[in-house]
C-alpha cells in the first residue's frame, strides 16, 4: 500500500509540474504586457519599464520560471495585477464560499444520487427503472446556466418562495453582524446563535447548490445503479436471497456495500469537476465565490490570477485523485 500510495504521489507531482509549466509558458506567449496592466492605462513608458523591472520580466524567461516555481513551493502564488494583492490571501477569501456550494452539491449526490440507482436497480426495465434513468441522464446533460435561470424563474420570479442570489439578503448584510469564523454563513451562525442568519443564508444557498448538485446526482445515479446490476447477479447474492434474507438487507447491506468502490471514485471526481466549475452558477446567483473570481480576472486579463486558480485546481483534482485510489485500493477484492 506504501508503495502504491508513493507512486500515485510521484505521478500526482509529474502533472502538477507539467501544468504548472504549461500555464507559465503560455502567460509568456500570449500577446498582452502584464508591466502596462500592472501600472494602469496611463503609464509612461518609464513606468512601464520600472515596472518590467519590479515584476522581474526584464529576465531571461528561464530565470523568471524558478523563480517562480520557488515562489510557489514556499505557497506564494505571485500578486493580481487588478488588485495588487497577493493571490494566495484572495483565494483564501473566495475559497469558503465555493466550498459551501461544493459541500451541499456532495451532500445532495449521496444522499439523493444513490438511493436513486438502488431503486433503479431494483425495478429493472419497470417504469420506475426508466424513470429514474430518465431524470439522471437529464441531470448530466442539462445546460448549468439553463436550469439556474429556469429555477429562478420558477422559485423566484413565480413562486416568491426563495431568494434571486446572493449568500445573504441586503437587510441582513446591513444591519446584522455576520460571523466570519471559517467563512462558511451557514455553519458559523449556528455555532455564534445567529439563527436568523443561518436561515437567511440557508434560503440563499438552495437554489445554487441544486443547481450545481444535479450533475453528480445524475453521475451517482448511473454508476450505482450500473454497479448493483452486476453485484446483484453474483452467486452470494443468489445465496442470501435462498436463505430468506430480507430483499431490503440484500440490497442495501450486502449489494450496495459491494458497489461503493465505484460509487465513491465517481462522486470523489465529481466534487474536483464542480470545484472548478463552478463559475456559470456563480455568476447566475451572484455567489461571490472561486468562480467569481477566475471570471473577473479572465475579463480583465490578470494572468497571475488565472494561473493561481488553475494551479490550485490542479492540486485539488489532484488530491481527489488520490483518495479515489485510495478508496478503491481499501476494497480488499481490488489488487494494488
Amino acid at each position: 500500500m506504501g508503495r502504491f500510495l508513493l507512486k500515485r504521489l510521484f505521478f500526482g507531482a509529474i502533472v502538477l509540474f507539467g501544468v504548472i509549466t504549461i500555464t507559465f509558458l503560455l502567460t509568456r506567449v500570449i500577446p498582452s504586457d502584464p508591466a502596462a496592466r500592472w501600472v494602469g492605462p496611463r503609464a509612461t513608458r518609464q513606468q512601464i519599464a520600472q515596472a518590467r523591472i519590479e515584476l522581474g520580466l526584464d529576465r531571461p524567461v528561464y530565470v523568471q520560471y524558478t523563480r517562480y516555481v520557488s515562489d510557489l513551493l514556499r505557497g506564494d502564488l505571485g500578486r493580481s495585477l487588478r488588485s495588487r494583492q497577493p493571490i494566495t490571501d484572495e483565494l483564501v477569501g473566495f475559497l469558503p464560499a465555493t466550498l459551501e456550494l461544493v459541500l451541499l452539491s456532495t451532500f445532495f449526490a449521496v444522499f439523493a444520487g444513490i438511493p436513486l440507482g438502488v431503486l433503479s436497480a431494483k425495478s429493472k426495465d419497470k417504469p420506475v427503472d426508466h424513470i429514474c434513468r430518465f431524470f439522471s441522464v437529464g441531470a448530466v446533460s442539462l445546460p448549468t446556466f439553463w436550469v439556474g435561470m429556469f429555477l429562478q424563474l420558477l422559485f423566484y420570479g413565480g413562486l416568491g418562495w426563495l431568494p434571486l442570489g446572493s449568500r445573504v439578503s441586503f437587510e441582513t448584510a446591513i444591519f446584522y453582524n455576520i460571523p466570519n469564523i471559517t467563512g462558511f454563513i451557514v455553519f458559523d451562525s449556528l455555532i455564534t446563535g445567529n439563527f436568523y442568519i443561518a436561515a437567511d443564508a440557508l434560503k440563499h444557498i438552495i437554489l445554487p447548490g441544486i443547481t450545481l448538485a444535479l450533475y453528480p446526482i445524475g453521475l451517482v445515479a448511473r454508476m450505482t445503479r450500473s454497479a448493483l446490476l452486476e453485484i446483484l447477479g453474483e452467486d452470494y447474492i443468489a445465496s442470501a436471497r435462498s436463505y430468506a434474507v430480507p430483499e431490503a438487507k440484500v440490497l442495501w447491506l450486502y449489494a450496495l456495500k459491494n458497489s461503493l468502490g465505484p460509487t465513491s471514485t465517481v462522486l470523489t471526481l465529481s466534487v474536483g469537476y464542480t470545484l472548478v466549475n463552478t463559475f456559470l452558477v456563480e455568476a447566475i446567483f451572484n455567489w461571490p465565490g472561486i468562480g467569481m473570481y477566475i471570471s473577473s480576472a479572465v475579463v480583465t486579463m490578470d494572468y497571475p490570477a488565472i494561473m493561481g486558480v488553475t494551479i490550485f485546481s490542479t492540486c485539488a483534482y489532484v488530491v481527489l485523485n488520490l483518495i479515489a485510489d485510495i478508496i478503491v485500493a481499501l476494497d480488499p477484492r481490488v489488487r494494488v
